[in-house]
């Protein structure tokens, strides 16, 4: 079964919360993609929660522009994944894809703004 830890950050206030979710709240994440939003209801939390990225065991990061939920060597010149190099270098990593699978150690995720309601 899926197990992840949910990194919930809040915009309004900058902190940060960790949730731990096993078993059916974890399932419920499984097959979304980064950018894709959540009901939070569904997990126990309150508002709509947007996936911003995540990691897996052995901290490989997930990347939003690789398709998919294993992992792929691609060559980056900057981005999520690759510390600032020389001008102009490139080099080849090991990322994991967008896609959440029980490969997932960590998800990272921001609380949406909630539309306020009208009368």
């Amino acid at each position: 079964m899926a197990q992840f830890k949910l990194v919930l950050s809040d915009p309004k206030t900058g902190k940060s919360q960790v949730h731990e979710l096993k078993d059916a709240q974890a399932q419920v994440l499984v097959g979304t993609k980064i950018g894709g939003t959540v009901d939070g209801a569904t997990l126990g939390l309150s508002g709509k929660l947007i996936i911003t990225g995540g990691s897996d065991r052995a901290g490989f990061p997930m990347r939003g522009d690789v398709q998919g939920g294993g992992k792929n060597y691609i060559l980056m010149t900057k981005g999520i994944g690759l510390k600032s190099g020389s001008e102009g270098g490139k080099k080849r990593k090991l990322v994991r894809g967008n896609t959440v699978t029980e490969e997932i150690y960590q998800l990272n995720a921001k609380v949406l703004e909630e539309a306020p309601k009208s009368a």
